[in-house]
């Protein structure tokens, strides 16, 4: 990581890294031990003059001016719910799954194979990403869809060496691991559960508040209908509650916590709250956890 970092800032940005406090993005299931090696790479290795760590789920509710919510994220590696009151995690409210784009990728490949189509060698790590973003959606009535053969029209899709692909039905269940990890072989909530599970550890009284605000970040949101899938799935959890719950969905919500990231960063009143090289120096590595909470 010092020598992406290094490369980064040095070769790409073109800027010395003694001169520019470093705003380092945090999954909400990093492990303590990761966050003090960062700490002490930024400061040592690069001479950073200050850094601040954030949660991707608070940064991507940043990139909607807000400080108050629930963050519905679908990335890449991993999911993750998290619940921020006032700018704080609720740690006892965040939620991980262990599904996400690699896996829904890695399950579009099985369903592809098992139609015989396509010979395995044409379906590498970027065709099927590009199934996945061109081809594939989120269906609001899944078992429905799977009964009825004429509810999802073929997708054709062009490999870049020139050969087609016919997309049926993988269309919309290569993201239902997404709300149904049993797909996968997984014993363990969908993503729309662990958003329940999550508001749930919300203090009643700001509860209301929480729900009113509810985004999706990460590329693994992206998918067509999966914010509508989201607010169904949420509004029949909390059926009774006299409560109608929407979802904020940003066109570029696949970079939300980067974009949060650089709003935050710029904002004067962010400013006091830098650990900066002298508190480093001064407290060592594991003050990171002592003002990052």
């Amino acid at each position: 990581m010092r020598t992406l970092w290094d490369h980064l800032v040095c070769c790409c940005l073109k800027v010395s890294p003694e001169e520019h406090p470093v705003l380092l993005a945090e999954s909400p299931s990093c492990p303590g031990t990761d966050r003090v090696k960062a700490a002490e790479v930024l400061f040592e290795g690069l001479g950073v003059p200050a850094l601040h760590l954030a949660n991707t789920g608070f940064l991507s509710l940043c990139a909607h001016g807000r400080v108050t919510g629930l963050a519905v994220e679908a990335g890449a590696a991993v999911s993750h719910v998290t619940s921020i009151w006032g700018g704080q995690t609720l740690r006892k409210g965040t939620r991980s799954l262990g599904v996400a784009g690699d896996h829904l990728s890695r399950y579009l490949h099985q369903l592809l194979l098992q139609q015989s189509q396509p010979e395995p060698s044409v379906l590498t790590k970027k065709v099927l990403t590009l199934l996945k973003e061109q081809c594939c959606y989120v269906s609001l009535d899944y078992e429905g869809d799977l009964q009825e053969e004429g509810s999802h029209h073929p997708a054709r899709f062009q490999t870049p060496d020139g050969r087609w692909i016919t997309l049926g039905k993988e269309r919309f269940c290569c993201p239902e691991p997404l709300f149904r990890p049993e797909l996968l072989q997984l014993s363990c909530p969908g993503l729309h559960q662990l958003a329940w599970q999550s508001l749930h550890t919300v203090p009643q009284q700001a509860r209301r508040h929480v729900l009113g605000n509810i985004v999706l970040s990460g590329g693994s949101s992206m998918f067509p209908g999966f914010p509508e899938r989201m607010c169904l799935e949420l509004n029949l959890l909390f059926r009774g509650a006299g409560l109608h719950i929407e979802v904020l969905a940003s066109p570029k919500r696949a970079t939300a916590a980067w974009a949060g990231g650089s709003m935050a960063a710029s904002l004067t009143s962010f400013q006091h709250t830098w650990m900066t090289k002298g508190e480093y120096q001064e407290h060592g590595a594991q003050y990171v956890h002592t003002k990052f909470q």
